[in-house]
This record gives C-alpha cells, sequence and structure tokens, in this order.
C-alpha cells in the first residue's frame, strides 16, 4: 500500500514539471542559446513519452500534459537545425543504395537461360553462309559451334554439287583433313554457293575508285608471267601479295577471342589477311625490287594515249602514319603503262593462288 503512494506522488511531481516545462524552456532559451535549448528540449520530449506510459498505465488522461506547446516549439527547432538535415540526408542515401542493390540483385537474377551446346549445334546446321557471323555473335557457345570441325564439315557437304569444279584440294577426299578445313570449306562455297560465285562477277575489270584497304600493307611476294591469249601480241600479268596490317591494340587482353585449343589446327591459315594484286598490261615493264617493304601510294588515272589507263605505285621501308602523305622522293616508284586490267583478290577468291598442301 505504501508502495502505492509514492507511485502517485512521483506522478504528480511529474505532472507539475510538466506543466511549467513551457515557461522554462522560453527562460532558458534566452539565457544559454539554442544549444542548451535544444539538450533540454531532448530531454523533456523523452519526458514526455515515458509520461504518457505511466498515465496510460495509472488510468489518468492525457489532456492533463501540455504536450502541444513542446511539440510546436521542436517543430520550429527543426527547421534552424543542420545536424537533423545531415543526418536525414544519410538515412535517405541509404536507403536507396539498399533499393538500387536489390534491383541489381533482381536483374542479375533474370539473365535467361543457357542451353547446351547440342542445341547450338543443331540449330547450325539451317544457317546460311551469309549469316555465320550473325549467328556466332549470339552468345559464346553459338561462337564454340561455329569453331568445331563438325560445323564446316556439314557447311561443305550440304552446299556441294558434283556439278562444280573444284581444285583438288578442295575435293571432298581431300575434306577429310582438320589442317586448314575452315579455309578450304570457305574457298569451296565460293565456287559451288551461287550467292557468293554472283558476287565476284560483279566486279569489273578497272576498279571504279582506288581500293584503299592495301595502305601500309607489306609486300610478300612479287612474279609476272606472260600471257598468250586471243589477241596476237601477248600480255604480260604482274603479281603483287600483299599482307594488310593488323590493328594495333595497347592492351595485350584486348585481341579479341582465340578458337578452342583442339581447334586451332581447323582454323589455321597461312593466307589470312593477305591479298593479291594483279595488274595486265599490254608491254613488259622492268619492275624493281619491292618484297618487304611496304605498299604507300596506288593510283589509277589515264594512259598517256587516252585509250587505257596507267597505274602508279609506291614503297617505301616504313609504313605512313595516319594523316600524313606519302614522301614519293623516299621511296620506291613502280609505273605501268598502258594497263589492261587491275584485280584486287582476297584468299578466298578462286584465282588467288593458294598451295594445294595447305
Amino acid at each position: 500500500m505504501f508502495s502505492f503512494f509514492l507511485l502517485l506522488l512521483f506522478v504528480f511531481l511529474l505532472l507539475c514539471l510538466c506543466d511549467s516545462s513551457s515557461t522554462f524552456c522560453s527562460s532558458v532559451t534566452a539565457v544559454t542559446g539554442t544549444g542548451m535549448y535544444k539538450t533540454f528540449l531532448d530531454f523533456s520530449l523523452c519526458w514526455v513519452e515515458k509520461l504518457e506510459h505511466i498515465k496510460s498505465l495509472c488510468g489518468l488522461e492525457a489532456s492533463c500534459v501540455p504536450t502541444e506547446e513542446v511539440l510546436s516549439v521542436s517543430g520550429e527547432s527543426c527547421d534552424s537545425s543542420d545536424e537533423m538535415d545531415t543526418k536525414e540526408s544519410i538515412n535517405g542515401r541509404a536507403a536507396s543504395r539498399k533499393k538500387k542493390s536489390k534491383r541489381h540483385k533482381d536483374t542479375e537474377g533474370g539473365g535467361g537461360e543457357e542451353y547446351p551446346i547440342d542445341i547450338w549445334l543443331l540449330l547450325a546446321s539451317y544457317i546460311r553462309p551469309e549469316d555465320i557471323v550473325r549467328f556466332s555473335l549470339i552468345c559464346k557457345k553459338a561462337w564454340t559451334v561455329t569453331c568445331t570441325a563438325a560445323f564446316w564439315t556439314r557447311l561443305y557437304r550440304r552446299h556441294y554439287s558434283l556439278d562444280a569444279y573444284l581444285p583438288l584440294r578442295l575435293r571432298p577426299e581431300s575434306m577429310e583433313k582438320l589442317h586448314c578445313l575452315r579455309a578450304c570449306v570457305i574457298r569451296s562455297l565460293f565456287h559451288m554457293y551461287e550467292p557468293f560465285a554472283a558476287r565476284l562477277s560483279r566486279n569489273p575489270a578497272i576498279p571504279d575508285s582506288t581500293p584503299s584497304t592495301l595502305k601500309n600493307s607489306r609486300c610478300l611476294l612479287f612474279w609476272c608471267k606472260k600471257i598468250v591469249g586471243n589477241r596476237q601480241e601477248a600480255m604480260w600479268e604482274f603479281n603483287f601479295k600483299f599482307k594488310k596490317q593488323s590493328p594495333r591494340f595497347k592492351s595485350k587482353c584486348c585481341k579479341g577471342l582465340q578458337p578452342p585449343i583442339q581447334y586451332e589446327e581447323v582454323h589455321t591459315n597461312p593466307d589470312q589477311d593477305c591479298c593479291l594484286l594483279q595488274i595486265t598490261t599490254f608491254n613488259f615493264i622492268f619492275v624493281p625490287v619491292v618484297m618487304g617493304m611496304t605498299f604507300t601510294l596506288f593510283s589509277i588515272s589515264v594512259s598517256t594515249d587516252m585509250r587505257h589507263h596507267r597505274v602508279r605505285l609506291v614503297f617505301q621501308d616504313t609504313p605512313v602514319r595516319n594523316g600524313k602523305k606519302p614522301r614519293v622522293e623516299q621511296g620506291v616508284q613502280v609505273v605501268l603503262d598502258p594497263v589492261h586490267s587491275v584485280r584486287l583478290l582476297d584468299w578466298w577468291h578462286p584465282q588467288y593462288p593458294f598451295s594445294s598442301k595447305a
């Protein structure tokens, strides 16, 4: 019974303290400033919350405590406080980071399904030769399928025809070798596949514009031969074999995808990035030694007799940087005039010479 009276006395003292809180807050503000006022405000808010809890336990009415004045003063003080703003901004940033991380996890979980390589190999049996690059760009497993020997063997058998005239190396009995299989299948498609053969038939004897793909290419071989045809006078064919300059990468890890080790022999191609410049003239013209030099200038103009064409080739010891003009006086200049035809043959062209042992 005595403890109950002590509890009632304690509640009475707290009620008296809260009644005089507004007057005391104003006096403390005038004397001490905003620092102590804020400390006292936090203290009073804490006690008001405890008082509400005690009153609920004892059955007292909540209207006995003037909490509205305290809450109104706290609203004014929060506007002028920088510390509360910084806390709220930090909490807001943390919440936004949690939302972003949750969204990132959700997107990673819904990345799609991964199919076995056997399905990609089955789908590869229905694509056209001109769609091989698009098919290999779907995913890494689709690209891996295009590296296999089974893919290139099936592609060759699908488009092989008995009517096609093929060199000895491109015939079915020679296609069982894995060495250079991919290059041989591509060469055979330009003999057998009609869309590829139609591309080559549209090339004119003299190109409409000067080819610019040979700039800074290295001359590997040079030879010339006499051509005896329907004309009374024989013509001469000058052949320059070039290897195009491969792009330079600043980082060694950016050289692109490499075929799997077990299929390196399938992708072997000694003539990769090579092409043949074939120029036919009406007369024999002396050409200096240019093997090992860099091809820097190629121009086609009208001949002196105004009936044929004139070709000028410039070779130098070092390649020319981008944006700089080659110095003709420092290099070796080759002039062929008059010219009957100019042809640029890539390594897959049917008339490109390649070894039967490849």
